[in-house]
């Protein structure tokens, strides 16, 4: 067996895509090796990995891609997202590629900010921004140890993809801006997400179904382990959805931390596919609340099906269990059927959560976006595409007053809950707008009507 070959290069002050991309094609042409980035910084565009290499940042090595989306026209990719059909490192129908070692990926978010808008709570994104990476159909991924700073859109994007693991990565990106999802799994069959620390403004670990070229679904996610990682997100930490065009199943979160978050676990039903045979275990959680312009404040758990586009109802959500969650949240558990399709056949058991009253008083209301009214904002009422818009009445559309007040947790429209363990230590006495009930249950009437359990 002949041994790989290695090809080290050291760091120049200059734009050095060109040799990179060289190296990275004549690895692949005899048959493989490693791309080894030696300390020092390494200014780059895009490049696109191929068959059998290894990008490899040793210690010290500074990979810093050049800001500015033009420079990445030659490393478009197919699925668009936020707008986005470029990446900094892509692959494309490759087999066994890595990007490894100790050194890090400085991806230059702060030239993709053209605004903040304080009332909502965060940065204004440029219209277009690159993702840091996109594999495309390829098998035989590992991306392991390296450490990835401020991303100016999603971090780490596998689409399409079949044997990945993600191991040991740190993600830091900026808490105020938007779109800057840490992990993304679209499509993907047989992954390992393990012992990765992220830091983000947007969803920690997010696993969907994105829509084609074609407009139909790229495929199913199924067969994904997360364990042991430690996540801080204001948006949501551990999660499925929105985009779920395709089906999602047979998916474990399990041994993770979560923390300084807005929302902690997720399942999210928007786009005709099925979300099915779901668990999460030990999972240590503490929520708050945040502005508006995030989605959700503050809740441990939230469960949602919601019809955004006519012609393309929800799917359902079926099967899932919740257990041995522990920790502190300022808003709620929500678990609502929103859409014909519904929810079915959920387990919470061996739940233990502290609800504390947060400081801006945001988590007394139950968040049902992404709506169809924030696909495309109206002028008048402002926000910002699949984030947020207002109404008439001034209010963010999806943002709902809970019936009552708050409760610790609430379920509307569920078909089979059961809850086994679960105990809520909440304030006494109980803050102005909570509700005085700990569990409501909102279910429907054979006449269409509300019907309430307390």
């Amino acid at each position: 067996m002949s041994t790989p070959s290695l090809v080290a290069i050291e760091a120049l002050d200059s734009d050095n895509t060109d040799r990179l991309q060289a190296a990275i094609d004549s690895l692949s042409a005899s048959g493989g090796g490693r791309l080894e980035l030696r300390a020092g910084i390494h200014i780059c565009r895009g490049l696109r990995l191929r068959s059998g290499v290894d990008l490899h940042l040793a210690a010290g090595a500074i990979l810093r891609p050049v800001a500015d989306y033009a420079a990445y026209a030659h490393t478009t990719v197919s699925v668009i997202a936020e707008k986005s059909d470029r990446g900094m490192i892509v692959a494309r129908d490759a087999r066994r590629i890595s990007l490894t070692g100790e050194g890090r990926i400085e991806a230059g978010c702060e030239s993709f900010i053209i605004g903040d808008d304080e009332t909502v709570g965060t940065f204004i994104p440029a219209e277009f921004r690159p993702r840091v990476v996109v594999f495309e159909g390829c098998d035989e991924v590992e991306i392991s140890s390296i450490h990835v700073s401020r991303s100016p859109m999603w971090t780490l994007h596998f689409v399409d993809c079949t044997d990945v693991v993600v191991r040991n990565v740190t993600i830091e990106n900026d808490r105020r801006l938007p779109n800057t999802d840490g992990i993304v799994l679209d499509a993907c069959r047989g992954a390992v997400i393990e012992d990765c620390n992220i830091s983000t403004a947007d969803d920690g670990i997010c696993l969907k179904t994105s829509i084609g070229p074609q407009g139909v679904a790229i495929g199913r996610c199924e067969n994904i382990l997360v364990r042991r990682c430690s996540v801080q997100s204001l948006s949501c930490a551990l999660k499925i959805g929105t985009e779920t065009h395709g089906d999602v199943t047979n998916i474990v979160f399990e041994d993770c931390n979560v923390s300084s978050s807005n929302r902690a676990l997720g399942l999210f039903s928007r786009d005709g596919g099925r979300i099915s045979n779901v668990r999460f275990s030990r999972i240590a959680v503490e929520c708050r609340e945040t502005l508006d312009g995030f989605w959700g404040s503050g809740e441990a758990l939230t469960v949602n099906v919601v019809d955004r586009v006519a012609e393309r109802p929800a799917g359902a959500i079926e099967n899932l269990i919740v257990e041995d969650i522990t920790g502190r949240m300022e808003g709620a558990i929500t678990v609502i059927a929103a859409a014909p399709s519904g929810i079915r056949n959920i387990w919470l058991r061996r739940v233990a959560i502290e609800q504390q009253p947060g400081e801006l008083g945001t988590g007394q209301s139950y968040d049902l976006r992404p709506t169809n009214a924030d696909l495309a904002p109206k002028a008048e009422g402002g926000g910002r595409a699949n984030a947020w818009t207002r109404g008439s009445d001034g209010r963010v559309i999806g943002l709902e007053r809970y019936p009552g007040g708050m409760p610790a947790v609430y379920v509307a429209g569920v078909k089979g809950i059961l809850m086994n363990e679960v105990r809520m230590t909440r304030p006494t006495p109980l803050p102005q707008g909570w509700n005085k009930n700990d569990v409501v249950f909102e279910t429907a009437a054979s006449d269409g009507s509300e019907a309430w359990q307390n």
